[in-house]
């Protein structure tokens, strides 16, 4: 069985996340949207309102589902059975962070592959920091996140 771990702080989750989380459900029997707790960020939203609001825009997926960790993804990866992790690509610019993080991940877990998808073409913009701070000057963040999305950003704001 394919287990895929989709990593990331997800704050908020972005339409080009679920294109990613779509995508990969197709390759792997089983996705799991891995929302990190990272203590360096000043979040939007705390990690159970993260985890909250991605499963109620998942869904539709029936081999995904969500969790949280913190700590060494290759360590939460080896606790899930996981083979895969699955990062989304949207520019030149992120490959080289995410070739070196997998890199590293190689060397500390060999069987643990990486898979890259790259974003669609009309998500190649989007990141959760430009849609917060669009929605913090008042910008149309419609179409950028799923519906619940925008709803509890305007609410949070």
């Amino acid at each position: 069985m394919k287990i895929g771990i989709y990593p990331g702080s997800f704050d908020p989750i972005t339409n080009g996340h679920l294109d990613i989380i779509e995508r990969a459900s197709k390759i792997c029997d089983k996705v799991i949207v891995a929302v990190l707790e990272n203590p360096s960020k000043n979040p939007m939203f705390i990690i159970e309102e993260r985890v909250t609001l991605i499963k109620e825009v998942i869904k539709s997926f029936e081999n995904v589902e969500v969790d949280s960790f913190s700590g060494l993804l290759i360590d939460y990866a080896a606790k899930k059975s996981a083979n895969v992790i699955v990062k989304g690509l949207r520019a030149v610019s992120d490959f080289e962070y995410e070739f070196q993080m997998a890199l590293m991940n190689r060397k500390l877990s060999p069987e643990l592959e990486t898979i890259f998808l790259m974003t669609s073409s009309q998500n190649s913009y989007l990141s959760s920091s430009v849609v917060k701070e669009v929605a913090r000057f008042g910008g149309c963040i419609e179409g950028l996140v799923p519906q619940p999305i925008v709803k509890a950003i305007l609410k949070k704001l």
